[in-house]
């Protein structure tokens, strides 16, 4: 079974309708079809800016996720190009199941927009995973479902929505990837962190069915669904930002790190790159790839705190490449590089065998967790804070958490750097620092790092969107919505040092030689 776009026009559409007669399905479910838009061609892809000024729905959201088992699924890529087909595996206690995708975006405030919805399809039980004793990997291995034709999609991130008969219903998350960033700001989502905390199964990098870091996975893999409501990490850490950078209406494209890591040419002549909220598990590639790309002049973000900090390898699945995201940590010895190649070994990139510290990309340096402590500008003249009306010493209440970032000069770290922000915080016990850091690049890029996990939240601060904001009110969500419009309004416009003041350095001065 294919897909095809709410395009009642659509030739893909009324071959995906006769194969559904042809199993059964009939066509009477089927999603009533929208006006066909009159940009939608076969020969490129459609690029962000064509959904501008498009329709949104504002029904994306979970109403009732149900048990576990009543709805959920996954992918069999964790992002395509338009036009691409892609599987999706479903398993639901229900008798049926719809499928409805929606882009997300700004959409007039209404945040999403639905650009494919299935008919009633018939539900099925799948069995349950099995375990990779070596790695302690859980995989589902579910037959396909259904395949996803997305022809005529945009590119852009995707909440694929499973709804039982029965009401219940669940996310899979997509990327639907750009393939040319030239001149465009790079929304880079970040599958392997999200798939590093997923427990589905009952296990996950972190622990085990038991819960203890000792029986954890060793590797993780993407052939099975997210726990939760299927795309959590994507809501809490990257969702936010991706509308309210579709609202600034800046030229856009989007990819992931697994496909940075394959190729990396969605960077070349890129304005900037986003790293969003949570960025945590980097292959030594796309690392190397977006340094390079800042070498280049591409200006990089940094929104969120523990970006790049644990190496990681991609390995093949059975029907599928990057399938599998490894990460020894503390059992690195065991790590089947570790005598053959050091720099592949998946560990801590600050640790041995082959420590090579993120504060050289990302300006700071992770440093503890958990966290909850107000964030405090130190430079209020600095650009980024333009029109927020902030003075030096302004703190915003539980800004800086769950997990930070500062500015330590005793590691690798680039310069001239500035910092703007210089939060005081005590983490288990130990008086500390949070710091926001931007520096430039010989290139002329631009590197700016918050240094603290809840920026991205920062944006919906006060809103209860999403069931949590950590009692941060309306007015951070003012100050943190300013300075991201700030900083992606200037890095869209190519090399910070042609379009920003430069970057006084001031690190020394903080820390007085302590660091």
């Amino acid at each position: 079974m294919t897909s095809a776009p709410l395009d009642g026009h659509d030739p893909a559409r009324r071959r995906f309708l006769a194969l559904c007669a042809s199993a059964g399905l009939g066509t009477a479910a089927a999603c009533t079809p929208v006006a066909p838009r009159a940009d939608r061609r076969r020969d490129r892809p459609l690029l962000p800016e064509t959904e501008q000024d498009a329709p949104g729905t504002a029904d994306w959201r979970i109403r009732s996720a149900g048990p576990p088992d009543a709805v959920t699924g996954y992918t069999d890529q964790v992002s395509v190009v338009p036009g691409q087909e892609c599987g999706l595996h479903v398993s639901t206690t229900a008798a049926s199941f719809r499928v409805s995708a929606f882009r997300v975006g700004w959409y007039g405030g209404k945040q999403a927009r639905l650009v494919w919805a299935s008919p009633r399809i018939p539900g099925r039980a799948q069995p349950a995973p099995h375990l990779l004793s070596a790695t302690r990997t859980v995989r589902a291995d579910w037959p396909v479902t259904l395949s996803l034709d997305t022809t005529g999609w945009p590119e852009g991130a995707y909440l694929l929505r499973l709804e039982s008969d029965t009401g219940h219903q669940r996310h899979v998350p997509l990327i639907v990837r750009s393939t040319e960033g030239a001149g465009r700001t790079v929304l880079l989502h970040a599958p392997a962190t999200w798939q590093a905390y997923n427990r589905w199964g009952g296990y996950s990098l972190y622990a085990g069915s038991s819960g203890a870091y000792a029986t954890r996975s060793l590797a993780v893999g993407f052939d099975r669904p997210y726990d939760g409501n299927g795309a959590e990490k994507f809501l809490v850490y990257e969702w936010a930002l991706v509308v309210l950078a579709e609202r600034l209406r800046i030229p856009l494209a989007y990819t992931t790190g697994v496909d940075v890591h394959r190729d990396p040419s969605v960077l070349s002549g890129a304005h900037a790159v986003v790293c969003l909220g949570h960025d945590e598990y980097w292959t030594p590639e796309q690392r190397a790839h977006v340094t390079r790309a800042r070498d280049a002049g591409t200006n990089v973000a940094f929104l969120g705190a523990n970006t790049c900090f644990r190496r990681v390898r991609l390995e093949d699945g059975e029907r599928a490449e990057a399938r599998t995201v490894v990460c020894y940590k503390t059992s690195y010895r065991a790590d089947p590089y570790y005598s053959s190649d050091p720099a592949l070994v998946t560990t801590d990139y600050r640790d041995p065998p082959a420590a090579d510290p993120e504060s050289s990309l990302t300006g700071v340096l992770y440093e503890g967790y958990p966290v909850d402590a107000p964030y405090v500008v130190h430079t209020a003249g600095h650009w980024l804070y333009d029109g927020t009306g902030v003075r030096d010493g302004e703190g915003f209440a539980h800004l800086v958490g769950v997990e930070y970032d500062r500015v330590t000069p005793a590691f690798a770290t680039p310069g001239p750097l500035e910092i703007t922000a210089h939060s005081p915080l005590v983490c288990e016990g130990r008086p500390s620092h949070s710091d926001s850091a931007y520096y430039t690049a010989p290139s002329g890029a631009g590197v700016f790092a918050t240094g603290t996990m809840r920026w991205v939240e920062g944006l919906l601060a006060g809103t209860g969107e999403l069931g949590r904001d950590h009692g941060m009110d309306a007015r951070t969500r003012a100050f943190v919505t300013r300075t991201t419009e700030n900083l992606l309004r200037t890095f869209a416009r190519g090399p910070a040092t042609r379009h920003a003041p430069p970057p006084v350095a001031n690190a020394a001065r903080v820390y007085g030689g302590t660091a």
